[in-house]
Parts: C-alpha cells; sequence; structure tokens
C-alpha cells in the first residue's frame, strides 16, 4: 500500500509504500483494549494509603468504664466508629501492573497503525524539522495540514525548533519513535509519521 509523502507546507513530495503486515492488520478492539487497560495500570504509582489504628496518634485509655453509664461499650476513641478514627479494609500502596505478553503488546501496536491507516487519518511527512522556533509558524504549517488533533512521531530525536514551536499547541503530542504507543496514538485523531519513523516501527514490529 502506497501513501504520499507530504512536507509541513502540505505539498506532496512523493509516495512510500507501506508494509502491510504492520498497517494492513485486521483490528480487533479488544485487544486496543486490554493494551491501553495495561498502560493505564501500569502509569499508575499504587501509593494510596489509609491510616489502620495503630498509626492514629491518641490515646490508648478505655474512653470510659465498662458498665454502669448506659452507652455502648467502647475500648478506643481511635475506632472506625469514631470521628478521625482508622479506615477498615482501605487502599494500601500496591501495584497495579498486570501481565501482558509480549506479543500481544507489539500486535496492539501494528492495529493501531492500521486502525488510523484504515481511516484515513494517517499522514506521513519527509521530516519533522523547523527552521524557527516560533509556535506561529508552527500553527500555521499545522492549518495548512488540517491538523487540530494529532500525535507527531519523529525519529530517534526530535529536531529542538520543531518540539519547542509546537510545545505550546494544545491537542498536538510529539514522541520519538521509541515512544510510540497504543494509547497516545489512541487518544489523537490523526496520527502522523516521518519516513524516517516508519522505517524504525516497520523494523521494530515485524
Amino acid at each position: 500500500m502506497k501513501v504520499a509523502v507530504k512536507n509541513l507546507e502540505n505539498k506532496k513530495l512523493g509516495d512510500l509504500a507501506l508494509d502491510a503486515e504492520i498497517f494492513g492488520v485486521e483490528v480487533r478492539p479488544d485487544i486496543l483494549h486490554r493494551m491501553v487497560n495495561w498502560q493505564l495500570a501500569k502509569r499508575r504509582a499504587g501509593t494510596h494509603k489509609v491510616k489502620t489504628i495503630s498509626e492514629i496518634s491518641g490515646t490508648g485509655k478505655k474512653p470510659f468504664r465498662q458498665k454502669g453509664t448506659g452507652n455502648a461499650r467502647l475500648g478506643s476513641l481511635r475506632g472506625t466508629q469514631q470521628r478521625g478514627g482508622q479506615v477498615v479494609h482501605g487502599p494500601t500502596p500496591r501495584s497495579h501492573e498486570t501481565a501482558l505478553p509480549k506479543k500481544l503488546r507489539k500486535l496492539a501496536l501494528r492495529m493501531a497503525l492500521s486502525s488510523k491507516q484504515a481511516a484515513g487519518k494517517l499522514i506521513i511527512l519527509d521530516e519533522a524539522a523547523a527552521k524557527t522556533h516560533k509556535t506561529k509558524d508552527m500553527a500555521a504549517n499545522l492549518k495548512k495540514l488540517e491538523l487540530d488533533s494529532a500525535l507527531i512521531i519523529g525519529g530517534e530525536e526530535i529536531d529542538a525548533n520543531f518540539s519547542r514551536a509546537i510545545g505550546n499547541i494544545p491537542n498536538i503530542d510529539v514522541l520519538p519513535q521509541q515512544g510510540a504507543n497504543v494509547y497516545d496514538i489512541l487518544r489523537r485523531d490523526t496520527l502522523v509519521l516521518t519516513k524516517e519513523a516508519v522505517a524504525k516501527l516497520e523494523e521494530r514490529l515485524k
């Protein structure tokens, strides 16, 4: 399958043949769903914590005598039924990460790329480089490419001017090719790849 290669001025520079094994895979929403859940679970810090009765500051003295007051018996002011007391069965620090086979993760990335190609939401750029770091100039270029929500994946290193120029534009993300992932691809409307990114992704996912 062939796709037009453009520059930032939205001018066609030629065609690029895409590997059907990477960009023409049948898309399965269930696998993409599993992959996104895996990514979001993995990024969770898992540092949520509640205090148990032994960690709460307060006296250990019995509030009042056991019998004769007419009240229910009470052994501590730090109990769960008291204001400022412990929380029972609350969250404690833990990892939320789950297991997902590496083959499935690779397949999910191929499906994410294929879904953008199938929907006509894939743009190939000759290179992601800018002559100036001015956001105004970059915004004008993105308008020519009709990009309002996009993920731009460059080569192994992102051009400094390009990164600075695009940094203040909302809904536009930039990643090096080694950072390409399913969640970021799916969360933006359009996927923009440089020729170098295409070559590296095809090499990585074969």
